[in-house]
């Protein structure tokens, strides 16, 4: 039994040493790349409760490149929004769509890493003598792959709101 757990032991500990030397070295990501076109974002809600009259319901999104690799556990340190568009949605019954297009054109390290993509969405209550935020949907850090250079990318997000 000693001798199985001695060489397990030893495995492991060279395994360890192995990876920490690896993560010491620096990742090679070639020559800078050019990347261009448009994102086209689409928000299909289904409205869950009854809004009161006259609210307006609004849509932004924001990518920007993921230079770092999509790294979830600290994704403040991936990339900085850079790309950003609004729209307006179109309202009927329980459900709406609104759409955002976000033209870019960007320098990159690596094209592989693609983009990162974060959205809001608002409902806002014009009633009154103030605008109120009647209910509001976001989310960050959607992984996205870069288009064909110079074409579209269409993202479709079916939302309950």
């Amino acid at each position: 039994m000693a001798r199985v757990r001695f060489p397990m032991l030893l495995c492991v500990a060279l395994l360890s040493a192995g990876a920490a030397q690896a993560a010491n070295v620096p990742e090679d990501r070639g020559a800078p790349a050019t990347v261009s076109g448009v994102y086209s974002v689409t928000f299909n809600l289904s409205i869950a409760s009854m809004l009161p009259a006259g609210t307006t319901i609004t849509c932004r999104a924001q990518i920007a490149p993921n230079q770092g690799g999509l790294n979830l556990l600290n994704p403040q340190l991936v990339a900085v929004p850079v790309g950003t568009a609004a729209g307006l949605a179109a309202v009927t019954g329980s459900t709406a769509t609104c759409a955002a297009g976000i033209p870019f054109s960007w320098t990159v390290t690596s094209p592989q890493g693609g983009v990162i993509l974060s959205y809001e969405i608002d409902a806002v209550s014009s009633s009154g003598s103030a605008p109120l935020l009647v209910r509001r949907s976001a989310q960050q850090n959607i992984g996205a792959a870069f288009p064909a250079s110079g074409g579209s990318a269409r993202l479709s997000l079916n939302l309950t709101f």
